[in-house]
């Protein structure tokens, strides 16, 4: 599993979208992100998976592996795609605690938000908000 934290990986995650001034090349890196996410298994693209907000099909499946949080996706959008796999680089490996309680100041600070459709927007604040709510159900179990 992974030995970064939370804070670590957001902070990666910040410097290499701050290597891009143009936001083309930075939905090009979410769609490179995207693209090299690991196909999930047909057997999890159910409607149980689904992620309720979301304008595209986004599938998330979680298990918990060692006390630890992990989670894999898939979406039928490249750019819902990159960011799935954008949370999941961030927050899959670690405990259901630490995903609980995380910050995820990263969205801001590469300014996500700002350069998303409202929709996608809406997606990504649902894509967080069922990573939490994953991670608070195993927390609180």
């Amino acid at each position: 599993m992974t030995t970064k934290s939370i804070n670590e990986l957001q902070e990666e995650v910040i410097e290499e979208f701050s290597a891009f001034d143009d936001w083309m090349d930075k939905y090009q890196m979410l769609i490179d992100l995207g693209n090299e996410l690991s196909p999930l298994s047909e057997k999890y693209k159910v409607e149980n998976n689904l992620i309720e907000g979301c304008q595209s099909r986004v599938w998330l499946q979680c298990d918990l592996v060692g006390g630890q949080l992990v989670f894999t996706a898939d979406s039928d959008a490249l750019i819902t795609k990159g960011i799935i796999a954008l949370l999941i680089r961030v927050l899959s490996g670690h405990s259901p605690k630490e995903i609980a309680e995380a910050d995820l100041h990263f969205i801001d600070a590469i300014g996500l938000k700002d350069h998303l459709s409202p929709t996608r927007s809406n997606g990504l604040l649902s894509m967080v908000k069922q990573i939490k709510a994953y991670a608070a159900a195993y927390f609180n179990a």
